[in-house]
């Protein structure tokens, strides 16, 4: 009982740790930005979300059809010399800021470049957490400058496993269930499922609603979470545990 009270501390401490997610969108790959979000979220609540680069560029047209759907900021930064990345300035400049001004917990930086070493050092410095995502070229100091990093590569083969590379198979589902069984998959990496895939569902729909704030079981025809759980038992696998009072979910094999 001691266990689970500390576990339950725990995950309501990342609960209310707020993070800044700020992305060098010249050196960073618009497909994943799902991943991303799901990875910041494990060390809490993604309240400052920015995107840097030079917008007036073609390399930065990927980012512009995410950025509504995932309530990031475009900021813009010109290129004034060539062969200068302004973008590393203006990122590094803003994150002292929030630094500074005490509105965040924890930083996510995306970056697979060598200039935000001192940057994360700096942050750790001033006990934030920091992680990092970015390529395995990442250079070795900006890696083990961060408390925490993922390589994007991870990132990419969790993508192609939920797009029906992995054990799942998909074909049988309608679209509407598809986008369910994403959702709650993605919440339930947020959190962290046990050594037997158990989550909680409270910890799950907390989760669902960082990925999206307009979810709503009632969309998918159920009043309540578990009834939608249950509803799609095909899909996932439901128990009760501690008396009944905690309910647990897991993906079906």
């Amino acid at each position: 009982m001691a266990r689970t009270n500390q576990m339950t501390q725990e995950h309501n401490e990342e609960n209310e740790r707020r993070v800044a997610i700020l992305i060098d969108g010249d050196n960073a790959q618009a497909s994943l930005i799902e991943q991303m979000l799901v990875e910041a979220g494990k060390y809490g609540n993604a309240t400052i979300r920015r995107v840097y680069g030079d917008w007036t560029t073609p390399n930065m047209s990927s980012w512009k059809d995410i950025l509504n759907i995932h309530a990031f900021q475009p900021i813009q930064q010109f290129r004034y010399t060539v062969g200068k990345n302004a973008t590393d300035s203006a990122m590094i400049i803003d994150a002292m800021d929030i630094l500074h001004s005490g509105q965040v917990d924890g930083f996510c930086l995306v970056s697979s470049d060598s200039d935000y070493t001192r940057l994360a050092t700096r942050i750790r410095e001033s006990g934030l957490l920091v992680v990092g995502i970015g390529e395995k070229k990442t250079p070795r100091a900006f890696v083990s400058a961060c408390n925490v990093f993922i390589y994007t590569e991870n990132l990419s083969r969790r993508r192609a496993s939920s797009n029906g590379g992995g054990r799942r198979k998909t074909n049988h589902m309608s679209s509407q269930e598809k986008e369910l069984v994403d959702m709650v998959s993605q919440a339930m990496d947020m959190v962290g499922p046990d050594d037997d895939g158990w989550t909680r569902l409270s910890e799950v729909g907390t989760a669902l609603r960082r990925i999206d704030p307009g979810f709503d079981p009632r969309s998918y025809g159920h009043r309540q979470l578990s009834q939608l759980i249950k509803g799609n038992s095909r899909d996932f696998e439901m128990r009760k545990v501690a008396n009944g009072a905690i309910i647990e979910i897991r993906l079906q094999d």
